[in-house]
């Protein structure tokens, strides 16, 4: 007699039994009601954005767990590390011009962790870094972005180049996961201090996200209009929302691996 599935397990093998767009409609249901439930729990939603940095921060502390532990990259994309410097080397530069807070001294903080976790990679770990799976070409997403930035930036008073550099950022930051998605795509097989590292740029996409789109509707639009006019706006919520939905397939993965008690987590084919 098999033992009974406990519930949370029953509901995970339901929805991966669904077909493509129930799944789908499932997922836009659930933010939906994760969105109305921040609302009613988290009064200055600001502090969302701010939890938003300091996971990620989180998750790059489990990263460096893993290097000085486990003394191993395997399974680690240096190349979306070094798109992740890229990003906030950048907004660091904008905080520094632009306006100086809380967000900056996390940025710093984050930054300051990325580049320990490239030296190693680069240099100290060097032979267990899987250069052959790490095979995602770094212009594919940084071209795009700079002219992405030259045609669609802000249009407050700073600086030319530092509004051009503000939407390059923004835009790098929602892509800069792709390269370790990559590698988990061609290796199958995530270890779990990576899966940790992945799962907490979801939920920091997702909190980020969430900042954003609650930010919109509290101020019922003008929000969009503070922060310029023409495309802009709207890309600024697009990027936000697209770096959320990259990562959302393998979120579902983590949390059904999670719950199913297994330490190493399996992708199925095309999950990422």
């Amino acid at each position: 007699m098999m033992p009974p599935r406990r519930p949370i397990q029953a509901v995970l093998t339901w929805v991966r039994r669904q077909p493509p767009k129930v799944k789908a409609f499932l997922a836009v249901i659930s933010g939906m009601a994760a969105l109305v439930l921040i609302r009613a729990i988290v009064h200055d939603h600001d502090n969302l954005f701010v939890a938003a940095e300091a996971v990620h921060s989180i998750g790059i502390s489990v990263l460096l767990y893993k290097l000085m532990k486990e003394k191993t990259c395997a399974g680690l994309s240096l190349k979306s590390q070094e798109l992740t410097a890229i990003f906030l080397a950048v907004r660091l530069y904008c905080s520094f011009v632009m306006e100086y807070d809380i967000h900056t001294v996390l940025d710093m903080a984050t930054l300051a962790t990325t580049v320990w976790v490239i030296y190693l990679i680069r240099f100290k770990l060097k032979s267990s870094y899987m250069e052959d799976k790490d095979n995602f070409a770094l212009y594919y997403v940084v071209v795009p972005c700079a002219i992405l930035a030259l045609l669609i930036h802000p249009s407050t008073s700073h600086h030319f180049v530092n509004r051009i550099a503000w939407a390059f950022c923004v835009y790098l930051e929602a892509v800069s996961v792709l390269p370790q998605l990559r590698v988990m795509q061609n290796t199958k097989i995530v270890e779990p201090f990576t899966a940790h590292y992945v799962f907490a740029l979801g939920v920091a996409r997702f909190l980020s996200c969430a900042h954003w789109v609650l930010q919109v509707l509290d101020s019922r639009g003008h929000l969009l209009v503070a922060l310029g006019y023409g495309l802009w706006p709207s890309m600024v919520l697009i990027s936000e929302i697209v770096q959320t939905f990259i990562l959302a397939d393998f979120c579902y993965y983590y949390v059904k691996s999670v719950f199913g008690g297994q330490l190493v987590l399996r992708l199925p084919s095309g999950v990422v």
